[in-house]
């Protein structure tokens, strides 16, 4: 999986599939043994695989899923594997105010989805009208927004519940233009260790307080387990310097965490989400 993660680190799928529509995904997690895990994966940003693997099946979410469709003068349809950043240019094209910041999430609408994407001081489901999913038996439907509760990076999603599309709202305005996303790269550039592999925020802030603030105070910032590293530009990023392994990066996420709860009392919850199996020592 480390083809597959923004990480550039972790150990085997069982099984990877990537299906060119609709029909095929659900053909095909109807053959899957019910016990089977089933995992979806877009970019592979905000995922950590460990170096032993994951005895289950990896669904790669991409070529078979990147159509972004006007349906009226605010509303688009995009599917899931669309780039986030593609979002962003879509809606200026059409002079759609507010999809910024999604040129600033590093994957796919279906992991924002999945996690309640965010940044420049916005999120995802603030703009999200229906979704489209797929049960982990193949089946399909469309559900209004309002349906699901979700909450700061956190949306109810049941085991092995993929994302098919969504239908997001933006007001037109066509004073819109492309500084707007220019400026915002920039910031990114100009704060995040975009140079070397990571997967974007680790840790989520807390509440009234920001995570790479706490992470900065504790003299975290350099730190290293192999070649792991926190970050020196963002303090709640970790960088892969070369060859950092799953398990180097998440013995240093623990060192982290472990140390800023010592320090400062805060328990900081990982927005990264961590699966597989552990590899040997």
């Amino acid at each position: 999986m480390s083809a597959f993660t923004t990480w550039r680190a972790g150990g085997c799928a069982r099984r990877l599939f990537e299906p060119g529509d609709r029909g095929a995904l659900a053909a095909f997690l109807r053959t899957l043994d019910p016990t089977e895990q089933v995992f979806f994966v877009g970019l592979g940003s905000n995922l950590l695989v460990r170096d032993g693997g994951i005895q289950g099946t990896v669904v790669l979410m991409r070529k078979g899923f990147s159509t972004v469709t006007r349906l009226d003068a605010g509303l688009l349809r995009v599917e899931a594997g669309v780039a986030c950043a593609q979002i962003a240019r879509r809606a200026i094209h059409w002079k759609l105010a507010g999809a910024d910041f999604f040129a600033g999430i590093p994957g796919t609408l279906g992991g924002a989805l999945a996690m309640n994407a965010g940044a420049f001081g916005d999120e995802t489901w603030r703009h999200v009208k229906a979704i489209e999913w797929i049960s982990r038996v193949g089946d399909i439907e469309w559900l209004p927004a309002e349906r699901l509760v979700v909450s700061y990076r956190h949306v109810p999603v049941p085991p092995g519940q993929g994302f098919l599309a969504a239908d997001l709202a933006f007001k037109p305005d066509p004073k819109v233009t492309r500084k707007g996303i220019r400026e915002l790269l920039a910031q990114r550039a100009a704060t995040q260790p975009l140079e070397h592999p990571n997967s974007g925020s680790v840790f989520m802030n807390p509440p009234g307080d920001y995570a790479a603030r706490l992470i900065e105070s504790c003299g975290l910032k350099g730190s290293r387990v192999g070649d792991a590293e926190v970050s020196v530009k963002h303090a709640n990023f970790i960088v892969n310097r070369g060859q950092a392994s799953a398990q180097d990066i998440e013995r240093l996420i623990r060192q982290v965490h472990d140390a800023v709860l010592a320090q400062t009392g805060v328990d900081l919850k990982t927005e990264v989400r961590i699966i597989g199996e552990p590899g040997h020592e």
